[in-house]
């Protein structure tokens, strides 16, 4: 449910929603869950605030800003459960510790040991508990004529009530490339664009099993100078040059927002009614990504994306 509102300005919009997801795996090894077989239930309340101002028109806006601040909610359900939260989250990680221990030397968990993993980690998120706040902002400036500067920034945060049950495996943010796998929702997980670097390679990876685990914090900064070469209503044309940098972090005790993976790079958008938004983007990577095989092998480099029916 979504009202536009009069205060503080006709500009504003507040949102509710309530949803219900039931995540079914079977044979599901991904390396970010400890259990293959099971099932997760997520009954979540969503409540956002946006302001929209940009324009006038909005595929190719040249002044007024848009902001949406949105917090995602699920009950604490541990909070009125009797079970031992904190002995079942040790178990895991012992269980997970060996297993990386074994791998090391050609050897695996028993069937045993592998079923108790599976069970322990059911247990601990059978009922998924979190909250999840996002940002963003973009701000349009016009410089000369129809030159304008397109200003970024993101940031969002997925946390937990209780440190007894953890962080849950799923809702991660996932941090860079093109973002065209953005839909994938298997596990709730949020693909954010960064261009320069690969799909995904700006991801957390787990020190124990060497998987991406996904981000439980991100952050994003943008500038974007844009120049049309058509607007007519059968095709609008423009180019841009970007820069941009970002990071995530699977621990926000280790949150720098400083500490960032920069890029730059050009592109082209194409916008046509029949087909809605193309675009083609060049970007080079000045920074290592986070995947340990790319380890010592200096920047990302070029990097060609995408775009389908999606802005940066």
């Amino acid at each position: 449910l979504a009202k536009r509102v009069q205060w503080p300005d006709d500009f504003f919009t507040i949102s509710h929603s309530l949803s219900y997801q039931l995540y079914d795996f079977r044979n599901y090894r991904t390396g970010l869950f400890n259990f293959g077989n099971g099932q997760s239930n997520s009954l979540a309340y969503t409540f956002g605030i946006s302001r929209s101002s940009a324009g006038p028109g909005r595929i190719y806006p040249i002044t007024g800003s848009i902001f949406e601040v949105t917090a995602k909610f699920t009950p604490p359900y541990s909070l009125f459960s009797d079970k031992d939260f904190a002995a079942l989250k040790e178990r895991s990680e012992e269980l997970t510790e060996l297993q990386t221990e074994r791998s090391q030397v050609g050897s695996d968990l028993t069937t045993a040991e592998r079923d108790e993993l599976e069970s322990v980690d059911q247990q601990r998120f059978r009922w998924l508990e979190y909250y999840k706040i996002k940002f963003k902002g973009d701000w349009y400036t016009r410089l000369v004529d129809k030159l304008v500067l397109r200003t970024n920034v993101e940031f969002g945060f997925l946390g937990n009530y209780n440190s007894d049950v953890g962080q849950v495996p799923f809702e991660r943010f996932f941090l860079g490339g093109d973002g065209l796998g953005r839909n994938f929702t298997l596990d709730g997980r949020e693909t954010i664009q960064l261009r320069g670097y690969e799909n995904n390679s700006l991801t957390p990876v787990d020190p124990i099993t060497f998987s991406q685990e996904g981000g439980i914090v991100y952050n994003k900064y943008s500038l974007e100078l844009r120049y049309p070469l058509t607007l007519k209503p059968s095709a609008s044309i423009y180019g841009l040059t970007f820069l941009e940098a970002g990071n995530s972090f699977n621990n926000f005790n280790q949150f720098n927002p400083f500490q960032l993976k920069r890029s730059a790079g050009v592109g082209l958008r194409i916008f046509m009614p029949a087909f809605g938004l193309l675009g083609i983007d060049f970007g080079y990577g000045f920074d290592e990504d986070l995947r340990p095989q790319s380890a010592g092998n200096g920047p990302s480099g070029w990097q060609t994306h995408f775009i389908i029916g999606q802005q940066f």
